[in-house]
């Protein structure tokens, strides 16, 4: 922890260089007895913990977590997590989150202290203080998902004075949920319903939305569901949230798009050399895309894949399209999916045995989100070639004994880590976004850390647990109408539920259909209880190992990092670290 926090005035200079609609103020004059003086030095601190809470290993890097489930598999950045070979001395991404999360607490906490005595109106300092209590509250939050109880500080904690000896014990893991649900509390309290300008803000409705995952975490059912229903149902206020229409545009929101499903999101701007932009494309982008030197780290799994249903909802299996498909083994399903292209990578010189048409009705004739959130065999994607001018690409399985492989300066999309694996498209840019777009390491979709969608399918699960299950059906087939899906109960006998327990499974899928790509599926999993049972070998489409996966019972919970340990003696290792 102590490694990378800097003096707090030093920190939010840093911060506020990247962020040009504010002015700037030299390192040489932020003290304290130049700064925290007008209600614009106040926004420039809010603006320090924003740039804190999205900086890569705090939430920056939120949609990476989904490779630690089985909806998606990848080399980078926690291979040792999805792999089962964490150890306290040698995970840095176990490290590094720590790290950023307690600067993230420790910029929150000086504003807090600060804010309090400057001499501006109320309002604004109320305001301030309710942004700096969510996000500390979103850092204690994941901390305790992580590790369980941590050492606990609060504004009174002064880290500028304070640097050398923080030192407290681990306080519990419920005393460190009272401490989110009170900071939660009085930031619904002191927060604004909207923003005219600044958005991206936390409002109210993000307070809520936050606090009653807090509460459904903790099997707290009731009080998730009235925290949930007032976003949903706008209860003590007209919040504006609604479902996007359309939900693959949901996640291509650049150049000043907006949509009212998002509730607390991760703003980017500018695609190019300025402003902020996540660094998405770097580990789900493939070598097609804008000049990507690596390319997809992390690739949407088959198990994911094969999870989405028909567009009848029933169940999808590979034998009704091609018999003995799923017994028959790796060389059964390449004669089925494998073409021949030419050395060039230019044309396919060969279809072999397999009907690529037939090929592509088994991804097309599926949920929607299939093919709005994979780039599946045989279907297209706007690239870029090597001068980055957009460029068709064709995803293509090979038999490379019968003629070349893919090469992503050509006509079709290649695989950098030599896998049969399927890439995203969700999140993906496309082109160059007519000019938007021109650095891969900068995505400038606004990426959403709380989204309706997400709010609706939590709500939805507090009411099945608390015996409501056709409330929670409701909730359900809000989310399945979105995209064109068949509601539950209706029509067919397959989409018919009886019980609480059908329900549950079909609240977790749903989840998976509909955040996949964006990183809720591994807290899911794990407050499930369903971790084990999920780790499973990664496989490509062909059924062939693409690596190992092993699970202890000790993976429930990450690790306190040993660098922390040997900094703090006061910190306790967890059970069978």
């Amino acid at each position: 922890m102590k490694k990378i926090i800097i003096s707090v005035f030093g920190s939010i200079t840093l911060l506020l260089g990247s962020c040009e609609s504010l002015d700037y103020i030299p390192s040489d004059q932020m003290s304290s007895g130049t700064f925290w003086k007008t209600e614009a030095h106040a926004k420039q601190a809010a603006v320090g913990m924003y740039a804190a809470m999205k900086a890569t290993w705090c939430f920056g890097l939120e949609f990476t977590f989904d490779m630690c489930t089985d909806l998606a598999d990848g080399t980078s950045p926690w291979s040792d997590v999805s792999r089962g070979t964490t150890f306290a001395s040698n995970s840095g991404g176990v490290q590094n989150h720590w790290q950023y999360l307690y600067e993230l607490v420790h910029r929150t906490n000086t504003v807090i202290r600060n804010v309090a005595a400057m001499p501006i109106s109320q309002t604004t300092i109320d305001i301030v203080t309710g942004e700096a209590k969510f996000l500390r509250a979103m850092a204690y939050f994941r901390m305790l998902n992580c590790w369980g109880g941590v050492p606990y500080y609060d504004e009174t904690c002064e880290i500028d004075k304070e640097f050398a000896s923080l030192n407290s014990p681990r306080s519990s893991a419920d005393e460190i949920r009272q401490h989110i649900i009170a900071d939660l509390t009085d930031a619904i309290a002191k927060l604004p319903v909207s923003w005219d300008a600044d958005y991206g803000r936390a409002t109210k409705g993000a307070a809520y939305a936050l606090r009653g995952k807090v509460y459904l975490f903790n099997k707290e059912w009731a009080k998730a569901i009235s925290d949930f229903e007032e976003v949903v149902y706008n209860k003590s206020n007209n919040y504006g949230y609604e479902l996007h229409s359309d939900y693959e545009s949901l996640f291509r929101l650049y150049n000043g798009k907006r949509s009212n499903e998002m509730i607390f999101a991760i703003q980017s701007i500018d695609g190019n050399t300025a402003g902020y932009a996540l660094d998405i494309v770097s580990y789900f982008g493939n070598k097609s895309t804008m000049r990507l030197i690596a390319g997809n780290l992390i690739v949407p799994s088959t198990t994911m894949v094969d999870m989405y249903e028909n567009l009848d909802g029933s169940k999808f299996n590979w034998d009704d399209l091609f018999p003995d498909f799923n017994s028959g083994g790796s060389q059964v399903r390449r004669k089925y999916m494998c073409v021949a292209i030419d050395q060039g990578s230019t044309v396919i010189i060969s279809t072999l045995d397999c009907d690529s048409s037939k090929v592509m009705d088994a991804y097309r004739l599926r949920d929607p989100r299939l093919c709005w959130n994979v780039i599946t065999p045989f279907s297209h994607y706007l690239g870029t070639d090597a001068g980055s001018n957009p460029r068709d690409k064709q995803f293509v399985l090979v038999d490379a004994s019968k003629g070349g492989s893919p090469m992503e300066a050509q006509a079709f999309i290649r695989n950098s880590e030599g896998w049969n694996s399927y890439f995203w498209r969700k999140w993906i840019p496309t082109g160059n976004l007519d000019g938007y777009w021109g650095e891969y390491n900068r995505t400038p979709y606004e990426f959403p850390l709380i989204r309706l969608g997400d709010v609706i399918l939590m709500l939805a699960e507090a009411y099945n647990e608390s015996g409501d299950i056709a409330k929670a059906v409701t909730e359900v087939n809000k989310i399945r109408a979105r995209v064109g899906m068949p509601e539950l109960n209706s029509g067919a006998s397959w989409m018919a539920v009886t019980s609480k327990d059908e329900m549950t499974q079909r609240i977790r899928n749903e989840r998976a259909y509909e955040l996949a790509g964006e990183g809720q599926r591994y807290w899911d999993i794990r407050r499930w209880g369903i971790l084990q049972s999920t780790v499973k070998n990664a496989t490509d489409i062909f059924g062939d190992l693409m690596y190992q996966r092993s699970y202890q019972s000790r993976h429930e919970i990450w690790p306190i990092p040993l660098v922390e340990m040997d900094r703090n003696m006061n910190l306790t290792q967890n059970p069978e670290w």
